[in-house]
C-alpha cells in the first residue's frame, strides 16, 4: 500500500485505536486495517427513477471493492428530480442540489479520510456534483452511472419524459383529445434510469466517459440491463488499482480532456446545461476554461449523432450503434480529440480506442459516417450582444428558422410565461422574454421545459423566440437562448427590456440584441431597481448571497 494513503486507521500509536473499535463495529476485522478504505456515494433514492435503480450498482460497486482487496464505506447523497420539480418552485433547488450534492461527497471523504471514491448517481445534477466533488478533494475517484431509461412506446413511436410536456401544448393547442394526453403519460417512462435522449443526464454521463472518469461504454447502458451492474463491480475494481497507483482526479481532469468531453458533448448533440457545469468542474479542478472555448470547439466539430431532442433516436440507441466510444474514434481520427489524455485505467484515450473501428457500422443510421453528418458543426453557440455581453447559450441545430427579429412579450417568471402561451395569448413573431429566473435571481436558475415545450406543441417552435436568464431543460430545441448574462437581478441588459421592444435572435452570427439605442439603456438603467431577494433564510438565500456568474458556471466558491 502507497505510503502517502490517507486513512487514519493506518496511523501508527495509541491514536489509532478508537479509530479500529469503530471500525470494527461496521464490520472491519484484524487484516482489514491496513486496506484502503473507499468511499461509496451512493445516491439511491426513489424521489425519481433516474434514482432508484441506484442501490443495487452500489451494492455491487461494494463487492467489487471487497473484492479487490479494500474496504468500502457506503453513504448516502441527494437528489432532486428534475423531471418531476419541473414547472414549480421546486425546480429552484435543482442547480443548488449541484453544490450539495459536491459538498455532501467532499464531507464524508475528507471527514472519514478516505483513499477513494466510487460516485454513483443519475439524475442530472448527480453527475456534475460528484465530478466537482472529485476534482475539489483530489484522492482517487471514479464515476458509475445509474444508466438510462429504455423507451417508451406508443403506437409504433418511442416516447421519453419530454414527450409527456410536448403532449400538453399539444392538448392545450387543441392538437389530441384528454385521453391522448394520458396515454403518452402513461407509457413516456417504462422503469428506471434517467431520461432516455440525449439529454442532460446522459449528456454528462457521456462526457465523463469522454474524460476517463468512468469506463467506455458505461455511459450509455440501460440502468435495468445485466451489463450495468456488471460495470459497476468493474469499475471498483478499476477504482481500487487507481489507489494503488495514485492515479489522481487532477491527473485527468484536465484542459485536453475537458476539450475532448466537449468535443464528444458537441459530437452527440448534447444538452445547453453542459456549458454550465464544465465551466463549474475547470473552475474545481483548476483548470482554464472560458464559454467562448466551447464556441470555439463547436466550429470545428461536426454533428454525428441523430439523437433526441431534435433527432430520432434515444441513449441505448447510441448504446448499440457503438456508443460514446465509436464516436470518440471517429473524433480522434480526424484530429479533433487528443490522444494522449489520460484515463482512470492508467491507459490513454488512444490506447482504449486502438480496436474501435474508424467509422460506424454501416447497420445503423444513429451515429452517421463523417462524410454525411448531421451538421457540419456543433449545435451549441454561445451569443453575445448588448442583450447578454458575458455570453448566453443556444442550440442552433435543428431548427428552420435561425435568425428572428420580434417583439418583446416580457414575463417576470416561468409561471407567468407559461400561462401566456397555453391561453393562446402568444403569436407567431414574438420573442418571450423570462427573467429573474438566473442564479441569484430565482434563485438556482430553474430549468424551462414547460413553456418551451409548449411552444413546440403548439406548432409555434419555428416562429417564437424566447430567451431568459434561467437555464433549459436538455430536452428543450427551438430558437430558445438560456444563460443571459449578466442577469436581471444583478441589472443585466435583459432587466431593461420593455413591453414591444425589438430583439434579434442571429444563431448564424452568434448574436443577441436589443434593438434600442444605448442613450435609451442608459436612462433605463438609471431608472433601475433590484427587487428584493425571495428568500431571505434557508438554503436559497445562501446559494443567492454566494452563486457567482452563469458565464463562469453559477459556482458558489469563485471569490471565496
Amino acid at each position: 500500500m502507497p505510503d502517502n494513503l490517507k486513512s487514519q486507521v493506518v496511523t501508527q500509536g495509541v491514536q489509532r485505536s478508537p479509530n479500529r473499535a469503530m471500525l470494527r463495529a461496521v464490520g472491519f476485522g484484524d487484516s482489514d486495517f491496513t486496506k484502503p478504505i473507499v468511499g461509496v456515494a451512493n445516491g439511491y433514492s426513489t424521489i425519481t427513477p433516474c434514482n432508484m435503480g441506484i442501490d443495487l450498482l452500489a451494492k455491487r460497486a461494494e463487492a467489487g471493492i471487497r473484492a479487490a482487496g479494500a474496504m468500502p464505506q457506503m453513504f448516502g447523497t441527494i437528489t432532486i428530480s428534475d423531471g418531476i420539480s419541473m414547472g414549480t418552485e421546486g425546480m429552484k433547488y435543482s442547480l443548488v442540489s449541484r453544490e450539495v450534492i459536491a459538498d455532501s461527497i467532499e464531507t464524508a471523504c475528507m471527514g472519514q479520510s478516505m483513499d477513494g471514491v466510487i460516485a454513483i448517481g443519475g439524475c442530472d445534477k448527480n453527475l456534475p456534483g460528484a465530478l466537482i466533488a472529485m476534482a475539489r478533494i483530489n484522492i482517487p475517484a471514479i464515476f458509475v452511472y445509474g444508466g438510462t431509461i429504455k423507451p417508451g412506446h406508443l403506437d409504433g413511436k418511442d416516447l421519453t419524459v419530454i414527450s409527456s410536456f410536448e403532449a400538453v401544448g399539444e392538448y392545450s393547442a387543441g392538437k389530441i383529445s384528454e385521453d391522448q394526453l394520458l396515454a403518452v403519460e402513461r407509457k413516456a417512462c417504462p422503469g428506471a434510469g434517467s431520461c432516455g435522449g440525449m439529454y442532460t443526464a446522459n449528456t454528462m454521463s457521456s462526457a465523463i466517459e469522454a474524460m476517463g472518469m468512468s469506463l467506455m461504454y458505461s455511459s450509455t447502458m440501460a440502468a435495468e440491463d445485466a451489463e450495468k451492474a456488471d460495470s459497476a463491480e468493474k469499475s471498483a475494481a478499476v477504482l481500487v488499482e487507481a489507489i494503488r497507483n495514485q492515479i489522481l482526479p487532477r491527473h485527468i481532469i484536465t484542459r485536453k480532456s475537458i476539450e475532448n468531453a466537449i468535443a464528444v458533448i458537441m459530437a452527440v448533440g448534447g444538452s445547453t446545461n453542459a456549458v454550465l457545469h464544465f465551466l463549474a468542474i475547470a473552475h474545481t479542478a483548476g483548470v482554464e476554461l472560458t464559454i467562448d472555448d466551447f464556441e470555439t470547439i463547436r466550429a470545428r466539430v461536426p454533428v454525428l449523432c441523430d439523437l433526441k431532442p431534435s433527432g430520432r433516436y434515444v441513449a441505448t440507441d447510441l448504446h448499440k450503434a457503438g456508443g460514446i466510444p465509436q464516436v470518440m474514434k471517429m473524433l480522434l481520427v480526424h484530429g479533433l480529440i487528443h490522444e494522449d489524455a489520460l484515463t482512470i485505467t492508467g491507459q490513454t484515450i488512444a490506447e482504449l480506442l486502438k480496436d474501435i473501428p474508424d467509422q460506424p457500422r454501416l447497420d445503423q443510421d444513429v451515429i452517421r459516417p463523417w462524410d454525411n453528418p448531421m451538421y457540419a458543426q456543433g449545435h451549441l453557440a454561445i451569443l453575445k450582444g448588448n442583450l447578454a455581453t458575458e455570453g448566453a447559450v443556444a442550440k442552433i441545430t435543428g431548427i428552420k428558422k435561425a435568425q428572428i427579429t420580434g417583439s418583446a412579450r416580457v414575463f417576470e417568471s416561468e409561471e407567468a410565461c407559461l400561462d401566456a402561451i397555453l391561453a393562446k395569448k402568444v403569436s407567431a413573431g414574438d420573442v418571450l422574454v423570462i427573467r429573474y429566473e438566473g442564479p441569484k435571481g430565482g434563485p438556482g436558475m430553474r430549468e424551462m421545459l414547460a413553456p418551451t415545450s409548449a411552444i413546440i406543441g403548439a406548432g409555434l417552435g419555428d416562429s417564437v423566440g424566447l430567451i431568459t436568464d434561467g437555464r433549459f431543460s436538455g430536452g428543450t430545441y427551438g430558437m430558445v437562448v438560456g444563460h443571459v448574462a449578466p442577469e436581471a437581478y444583478v441589472g443585466g441588459t435583459i432587466a431593461l427590456v420593455q413591453e414591444g421592444d425589438s430583439i434579434t435572435i442571429d444563431a448564424p452570427a452568434r448574436l443577441l440584441q436589443l434593438n434600442v439605442s444605448d442613450d435609451e439603456l442608459d436612462r433605463r438603467r438609471a431608472a433601475w431597481k433590484p427587487p428584493a431577494p425571495r428568500y431571505t433564510r434557508g438554503v436559497l438565500a445562501k446559494y443567492a448571497k454566494l452563486v457567482s456568474s452563469s458565464s463562469f458556471g453559477a459556482v458558489t466558491d469563485k471569490e471565496l
